[in-house]
């Protein structure tokens, strides 16, 4: 289990590096300035997660996650003027899909493992390091961030990351497949969301009334 954490926090360090490039890419970008947005965005959700944790943060343990995320955002930089504008946006919001599902699993097994503020903190934990490398990354390139839109994002982590926690107090012996469904389970609906458009019901928003 262990073996499979890791490979899926590589996995969604790379995804998480090439979104940043990709998001930045139609308003022109410098190689420097990719590099440094992709580790950014691809460390920052851990980082914040181990910190709470008081914990040494992964990346500062395992310098590989800092060379992968430098090496998928020169790719990235590399490959951008392959696509449109428009299949820039829609490979960037697929892939960022697959970072947070890896994300999100990755962090509520290492919360788990520590059985720290069992069995609440790793769900909260799991939404926090799946969605902030992203929230990190619109900031900086000042774009409106996924979470403050209507768009099923953080929902798909919550529901995951959820049925992950269930899955390891009633199915331990199940860890590795169970980490594996979620994963898939997580990607699936918000790739379903971003395919047709899903997005949270009206009645279940806040809207401001202007004059």
């Amino acid at each position: 289990m262990e073996t499979l954490s890791y490979w899926i926090g590589m996995a969604g360090t790379v995804a998480f590096a090439v979104t940043a490039v990709l998001a930045l890419a139609p308003r022109g970008i410098d190689l420097f300035g990719a590099c440094v947005m992709g580790i950014i965005t691809a460390i920052g959700g851990g980082t914040v997660r181990d910190l709470i944790l008081d914990v040494p943060v992964f990346w500062a343990a395992d310098l590989n996650y800092i060379w992968v995320a430098f090496g998928a955002s020169v790719a990235a930089f590399s490959a951008h003027s392959l696509f449109t504008r428009k299949e820039i946006y829609s490979l960037m919001v697929y892939i960022d899909g697959f970072g947070v599902a890896m994300f999100g699993i990755q962090a509520v097994d290492k919360v788990w493992g520590l059985e720290f503020g069992l069995p609440i903190a790793p769900i909260i934990l799991g939404i926090v390091t799946a969605i902030g490398g992203g929230l990190i990354r619109d900031v900086l390139a000042g774009r409106q961030t996924l979470l403050m839109s209507r768009e099923l994002y953080a929902t798909p982590v919550m529901l995951g990351c959820t049925l992950y926690v269930v899955l390891l107090y009633i199915l331990p012996e199940y860890r590795f497949i169970s980490a594996v469904g979620c994963c898939l389970c997580i990607f699936g609906i918000r790739a379903a969301a971003i395919h047709w458009q899903l997005s949270v019901p009206e009645w279940l928003t806040t809207k401001t009334k202007t004059a």
